[in-house]
């Protein structure tokens, strides 16, 4: 007899764990970027460069909007890429 419904439990559970590694070194690097920021704002010591360039650190990588159709468009509601 042929198995008519497939399983993919051990799929759907590596698909998981990979993700869930991924956010969590995501949020590590998140985490030192923001420690970097606050050190540089509170440290006077520290150059204005330096605290320029750790506030656009911040700016660029954690605070930067990001369209609601890019994110449907990388999730897969989208067939294609929206053009603007």
């Amino acid at each position: 007899m042929s198995r008519i419904l497939q399983n993919d439990q051990d799929y759907l559970a590596g698909k998981y764990l990979m993700l869930e590694n991924h956010i969590i070194h995501s949020s590590k690097i998140a985490l030192l970027k923001i420690q970097s920021w606050k050190f540089a704002l509170k440290t006077p010591e520290v150059g204005k460069q330096y605290q320029q360039a750790a506030e656009d650190m911040v700016r660029l990588s954690l605070l930067r909007y990001v369209p609601n159709t890019h994110i449907l468009s990388e999730e897969g509601y989208y067939f294609y890429p929206i053009e603007n």
